[in-house]
């Protein structure tokens, strides 16, 4: 039997396991929202106030901060799976009210991250809700010129800053996804609309250069750490990754995402996101049920790709996926193929 019919067969019960961590705890996510946007609101305040002391410090604080801002992200993510409450109205209100701190248009990106999830792991649209890739035989049939265009933007530097404030600036103004839903086009243009809004009154009473010295710093952690998670979820060396015809859903959230263990205070600042398997297992799942739906049943962990923090550096050298081993190489272990 191989390791795929034997993950088949094992978590052959997997809704059933995961469905009664679905339900909403109204006081747990209350508590969530206090513990998140109080400290956040209260250290972007610092933030301001230390402008008249050191830059340094600012930068400092907001280095925690953008840490928090991460937080507030997953809380917005939750919220477009309709697993933050019970209520679809305090989803989305909460869900707009997040979007104005992380900057990211609320119905938009849950439209975009929902298409992600039916299919995370299809060659066909691997650059939807995640970080593109090729596979080594796309690969060899660029020209020299596009091989060293690519080797570019999967060079670390460009893929966790620049490529992050490319997606920020631009990718989440104009629906380069779901051009044709007008619905989500018209909430994506509102929602930016209102974000600008937030951010011109916030410019307007504290100062133009102040705003940006703030806020920049706090959007470049949050976006380059959002992309480094996406990245290692879904790009370790042992990923799930096949055109649809060969697709399977189960394998794809086990195999393809992985269990990013973090110390305990990360674990809590990116709000249990690192449980990714079992969060593309059953997305209703609210982010303060993950822990507990692996902790109660080993069965989710058995099978997973588990990565700490130093070992998910290593991950940041997997450049193209080879399909005759079904893993992520380095552009070293490229040269050797070539080689043989």
């Amino acid at each position: 039997m191989t390791l795929d019919q034997t993950i088949k067969r094992e978590l052959s019960q997997w809704k059933t396991i995961t469905r009664q961590y679905v339900k909403p705890d109204r006081k747990k996510a209350v508590i969530q929202l206090l513990n998140t946007f109080i400290p956040f609101i209260g250290m972007w305040i610092l933030m301001y106030l230390s402008l008249a002391w050191s830059y340094w410090i600012t930068l400092g604080i907001g280095l925690i901060n953008g840490l928090f801002l991460v937080r507030i992200f997953v809380i917005q993510h939750d919220c477009g799976h309709q697993s933050f409450l019970k209520s679809t109205r305090w989803n989305n209100i909460i869900g707009m009210f997040c979007s104005v701190f992380t900057s990211i248009p609320y119905r938009y990106w849950a439209s975009v991250h929902g298409f992600h999830h039916t299919h995370s792991g299809q060659l066909e649209v691997r650059d939807v809700g995640d970080i593109d890739f090729l596979t080594v035989e796309e690969y060899e049939k660029l020209s020299a010129g596009k091989k060293i265009g690519y080797q570019l933007v999967r060079f670390p530097l460009v893929l966790f800053f620049f490529a992050p404030l490319g997606y920020l600036i631009y990718s989440n103004r104009y629906p380069l996804r779901f051009k044709e839903n007008k619905a989500i086009f018209t909430a994506q243009i509102l929602n930016n609309l209102f974000i600008l809004v937030c951010y011109l009154g916030l410019a307007f009473l504290l100062g133009w250069k102040q705003f940006v010295m703030i806020q920049f710093p706090l959007l470049i952690v949050f976006t380059s750490v959002a992309f480094w998670f996406f990245y290692v979820q879904h790009q370790h060396e042992a990923s799930y990754k096949h055109w649809e015809k060969n697709w399977d859903y189960l394998l794809s959230a086990i195999r393809g995402s992985t269990f990013y263990k973090l110390p305990s205070v990360f674990n809590w600042l990116s709000a249990n996101i690192g449980y990714h398997h079992i969060h593309h297992l059953n997305c209703g799942i609210p982010n303060y049920n993950l822990a507990k739906c692996a902790e109660e049943n080993p069965i989710l962990q058995k099978y997973v790709t588990t990565v700490n923090f130093r070992q998910s550096l290593k991950c940041a050298r997997n450049k193209l996926w080879y399909e005759k081993e079904e893993r992520m190489i380095t552009f070293e272990e490229y040269r050797k193929l070539k080689i043989s």
